[in-house]
């Protein structure tokens, strides 16, 4: 095998340095081989950096796996579940499992900063109109575990918002996309409108404003505090102690508890166990303390609080002044309901005249059961690789196996949540391996051609090995090296062209990308070094292996006759 190579050497380089007929053909298959290789690397450093950014920035607004009630298609406008501790530390225990964070998600309408427009009246005269324009967008809300490693790399100005443990926050952070739109700056308190039983309007302050470059993403995400996200959407239960405004027909207070939240058919406990009764009347007579615990039920009032939504306890305290025993002669105002004196900004703390007695009320709502219930869970998880290994063992650990208050959880890949996304990615694989084919076939039939070139110009050559006794795949194996040498220079000037080419436009993106076609503002670039390692290796084998058989020529020259050649 030393001889043949070395034979293949020197012979070759004749062929090369020389001005012999064979010599462009020979440049012509280096300059292919060099081609298919520039292309070749170039499309899978595009594709693979395509795909990766395109999962990346998927999975940032997302996650990986995504958890919610049974049952439930859109993860958007999934049914809330109460969160379990016992469930998390479970899939936290996972090999390859990164984070998992809990999350909610509530439409949202908001309105634009852009309030006046100026035109000419009819008359000439120059007149000012509001117009109040609106986006519809949908707030994630997010806890303090959540990872907000994907914001803070596409932030482009400002921070990510501080989620407390106590209270909610009205931090929010939104993307430049909706913040060009409706005209809002960083710090500006942005007007937000959501659908309760009644319209609600709430103030967010602008912390953050973030790029992803996935336009249709930027559009509909702002990140907000999980808390208000539950309140928002009335999970859970929140109750309070009201005292009406008007009197009974016989001059008595009527205290009654009001409830929002849950499935709307509510059970009342004021101390004596649940039933139906709303509410009661009463002459308070001595100074108390007045308890409601609410619930919900389903058809069976006596249920247990575990297969219904979570219950939530308020107060209401009273005090007397003056004379305790006297009868309750309600002062009432010119409309004839309750005069009532606040002795606080949000009325929780009023006076009433009752004659010979002040009566003084203090209510104390309750905190509502809300926080207990989510959205679902993300989960993250360490590789891509990783992913539908983990998928498999949290479905076999939630899947049709109740939790201790019954509830049942399916569980979604990023794969099926985002699957047109996902499906598009997998028709670049396809267009990879067309795009590698053709450019190896090209340089195949190119390569052939010298081959045969330097065969037929050689022929005197072959017949004088066969003459001294060499065998014909003992001649071929001489070619065969000369063609593997040509291929060798070929794919070194294509990786050198290729990987430059490759690395310019990752440090400085000379080539844009449209973002509302491609997700993406720049094209991607990803050098993976077993890909190189691995296209060299395959284009060198498959274009050796396809020259065997054009290297058969050989068989066919005969002594006698190739020696008198030329």
């Amino acid at each position: 095998m030393a001889f043949e190579y070395f034979i293949s050497r020197k012979t070759l380089k004749s062929v090369i340095k020389g001005k012999r007929v064979s010599q462009p053909i020979v440049r012509i298959s280096i300059i292919s081989i060099a081609l298919a290789m520039i292309v070749n690397l170039i499309t899978i450093a595009i594709v693979t950096g395509f795909q990766q950014e395109v999962r990346q920035k998927i999975t940032g607004f997302g996650s990986h796996i995504f958890l919610m009630t049974e049952g439930e298609v859109s993860i958007y406008e999934s049914s809330p579940f109460v969160q379990s501790k016992v469930l998390n530390d479970s899939i936290l225990s996972i090999k390859g499992v990164k984070n998992i964070q809990s999350v909610g998600f509530k439409p949202v309408l908001f309105q634009s900063n852009k309030s006046e427009i100026a035109y000419k009246l009819p008359n000439g005269k120059d007149t000012v109109e509001s117009q109040l324009e609106v986006s519809g967008s949908i707030v994630k809300g997010v806890d303090n575990h959540f990872d907000w490693t994907f914001f803070e790399n596409h932030l482009v100005e400002g921070r990510v918002p501080k989620i407390r443990n106590d209270s909610p926050s009205n931090e929010v952070l939104i993307s430049l996309k909706l913040a060009s739109q409706l005209a809002y700056n960083l710090n500006d308190e942005i007007s937000a409108f959501f659908v309760r039983n009644q319209p609600v309007k709430r103030k967010f302050k602008i912390v953050g404003i973030y790029r992803s470059g996935m336009e249709e993403f930027d559009q509909k995400m702002v990140i907000s505090d999980l808390k208000y996200v539950q309140e928002l959407n009335d999970w859970g239960i929140k109750s309070s102690i009201r005292v009406a405004d008007t009197l009974d027909k016989n001059g008595n207070i009527i205290i009654y508890g009001d409830v929002s939240g849950g499935n709307g058919n509510y059970r009342y406990d004021w101390g004596k166990g649940f039933g139906r009764q709303k509410g009661f009347i009463t002459c308070p007579k001595k100074d108390t303390i007045i308890r409601l615990i609410v619930s919900d039920y389903w058809s069976d009032i006596d249920a247990s609080i575990l297969e219904t939504t979570i219950s939530d306890t308020s107060y209401l305290k009273i005090k007397l002044e003056g004379d305790n025993t006297s009868s309750c002669n309600i002062q009432l105002n010119e409309i004839d309901e309750i005069h009532k004196s606040y002795l606080n900004d949000n009325g929780s703390k009023f006076k009433v005249n009752a004659g010979s007695k002040i009566i003084a009320f203090e209510a104390i709502d309750g905190k509502g059961s809300s926080k207990q219930y989510i959205g679902g869970l993300e989960v993250i998880v360490h590789k891509w690789e990783d992913l539908e290994t983990t998928f498999e063992k949290i479905n076999e650990m939630v899947s049709f196996k109740p939790d201790e208050r019954g509830q049942l959880l399916k569980v979604s890949s990023i794969l099926e949540n985002e699957s047109d996304i996902f499906v598009w990615l997998g028709f670049l694989d396809i267009n990879v391996w067309i795009i590698l084919t053709l450019m190896i076939l090209i340089g195949i039939i190119n390569m052939g051609s010298a081959l045969l070139a330097l065969i037929l110009i050689r022929s005197n050559f072959i017949g004088l090995l066969k003459s001294m006794g060499a065998s014909n795949w003992y001649i071929r194996k001489i070619f065969l090296y000369q063609a593997g040498f040509l291929i060798g220079r070929g794919m070194i000037y294509g990786n050198i062209i290729g990987i430059t080419l490759c690395v310019i436009q990752q440090q400085f993106g000379l080539f844009p990308l449209n973002p509302e076609v491609y997700y993406l503002t720049e094209v991607p670039v990803q050098l993976d070094l077993l890909h190189i390692i691995l296209l060299n290796l395959g284009t060198m084998i498959i274009c050796i292996s396809a020259l065997i058989i054009p290297s058969m020529v050989i068989s066919r020259i005969q002594p006698a006759k190739s020696i008198k050649f030329n």
